[in-house]
């Protein structure tokens, strides 16, 4: 039997030993019966240590492939089972699953779904508006990417994003007071891809997350997939309560603080200055990472939105991601984040273990429109119409929130207003009645880690049905409320 050891790998040659005999048993060379050379020899033939040939026996006699036997010395056992009557046996792919994903909560993936069903109106899903980009205008662009498309090469994106598309983001981030080098963006389909990404490249098991108390659904299941618990903090109508974030820190030792600062999803509330100023400082005291999800910040209906936090970040410790995902057509999957190149280098080989073809016609659609200016000038028209739908449906339910005992708070931007009903309307019961009536929304308890939370609270997403059926599902609300209240 032929073996060779190379002594400049860093694999131990015990472990090289133990792979090389294990390889030779399992292709047939070596067959039951076969009594392998002694310890003696084995580490004459090679030129190594006895114990170093002792201890890769015993490695090949704990693996069940040889067994030492007296007088013999290490004789391969290993053989396929003998053929014998059996009964087919279907596999329980129940029990092969992981525990987190075995039970994994999907009500808000299934409500989500239904913002595209056409025969229920949904105030569900987080969708940007659809008037703004008509669809013979994005069949053009389609037309005239794929024309330029002469070679294989024109539909390759590299795993970190396409370049001219990260130096258009760049200058992007120079509107909003942030200077970032393309090298420091990743590209991603979607927050929640980032999010998975990012969680998976830093998240020890047990390590724990600040959160706000209500988030969204996708970003505790991700924690919690990765293996990490989330710490929700109490909010008001200016985010986070950062009144005993010291505290909680002190406490709990977080790897992470993750704040949604412009219109938090689902609540519509925008973090205050002194808020976000206070993670800041907080962060550089106690050397933790900030994850600052933005994407609603180009959003605001009365005066611009705050600065972001990663904006007033001097000493690289903010993360910063923002999707397009509200402020282009739908189906168009954008977004991005900007972290330490350190960060970014690890992102793109996790990208390249999970995908050979990144999305290159999103990123080509995004970067025609960011190049020729259009996407700027639309901003102004997605706040014109979520401006006017955000008002239309805060006209119906002031007509009727006295008459039920519902409240909200007027939201200065985003695309969610988040109602507050009264202790004995519970959500889930509520929506039930809707869904039959032909209308959906988010029901409370999906944005909070404990679903004893949220019971009497609701979402509702304004920017993606149009007028008409913001009508027609206030109508359906209305009624239902009747129903369940017997009014």
């Amino acid at each position: 039997m032929k073996i060779e050891i190379d002594r400049k790998l860093k694999t131990p040659v015990y472990m090289q030993l133990y792979t090389a005999i294990r390889e030779m048993i399992y292709s047939g060379r070596l067959t039951d019966g076969f009594v392998l050379p002694s310890e003696r020899n084995m580490a004459g033939m090679l030129d190594v240590h006895r114990n170093t040939v002792t201890r890769a026996y015993a490695e090949l006699k704990d693996a069940g492939l040889v067994e030492s036997r007296r007088g013999r010395g290490y004789v391969v056992t290993f053989s396929a089972p003998e053929e014998k009557e059996f009964r087919k046996k279907s596999v329980n792919w129940q029990s092969l699953m992981r525990e987190e994903y075995a039970v994994f909560e999907s009500d808000f993936d299934y409500l989500y779904n239904k913002s595209f069903d056409e025969n229920i109106i949904s105030f569900g899903g987080g969708v940007a508006a659809r008037e703004v980009y008509p669809p013979e205008e994005i069949s053009r662009v389609f037309e005239e990417i794929f024309r330029r498309g002469s070679s294989g090469a024109y539909f390759h994106i590299p795993y970190q994003g396409d370049g001219e598309l990260r130096k258009e983001i760049a200058s992007f981030m120079e509107t909003k007071g942030i200077n970032v080098r393309p090298s420091q963006v990743q590209v991603f389909t979607e927050n929640n891809q980032a999010m998975n990404f990012l969680l998976s490249l830093m998240l020890e098991p047990g390590d724990k997350v600040i959160t706000p108390e209500a988030m969204s659904a996708d970003l505790y299941r991700t924690i919690r997939l990765a293996g990490g618990e989330v710490i929700p903090v109490p909010m008001d109508g200016e985010g986070m309560i950062c009144d005993n974030l010291e505290a909680i820190i002190e406490k709990e030792k977080p790897g992470f603080i993750y704040v949604d600062s412009s219109f938090n999803n689902p609540t519509g509330c925008e973090m205050s200055m002194e808020r976000r100023k206070k993670i800041l400082e907080l962060s550089y005291r106690y050397r933790i990472p900030v994850l600052e999800e933005d994407e609603g910040s180009e959003l605001y209906y009365e005066e611009k939105s705050l600065p972001s936090i990663r904006s007033m970040d001097t000493e690289g410790n903010v993360i910063y991601m923002y999707s397009f995902s509200l402020t282009t057509t739908p189906g168009i999957g954008l977004s991005f984040i900007l972290a330490p190149d350190v960060i970014i280098d690890r992102m793109k080989n996790m990208v390249s273990l999970h995908t050979s073809n990144p999305d290159w016609i999103s990123q080509r659609v995004m970067l025609e429109y960011m190049r020729n200016g259009v996407f700027f000038s639309r901003l102004d028209d997605f706040r014109d119409i979520c401006r006017k739908k955000r008002d239309l449906m805060c006209s119906c339910l002031d007509k009727i929130k006295d008459r039920f005992g519902m409240d909200y708070s007027l939201p200065r931007g985003g695309v969610y207003l988040w109602l507050k009903l009264p202790g004995e309307i519970n959500a889930r019961e509520l929506l039930r009645l809707c869904q039959k009536k032909g209308m959906t929304f988010m029901p409370g308890y999906v944005f909070y880690s404990e679903k004893s939370r949220g019971r009497n609270n609701l979402r509702m997403n304004y920017s993606y049905p149009l007028e008409d059926e913001i009508r027609r599902g206030m109508d359906i609300f209305e009624a239902a409320l009747e129903e369940i209240t017997g009014t």
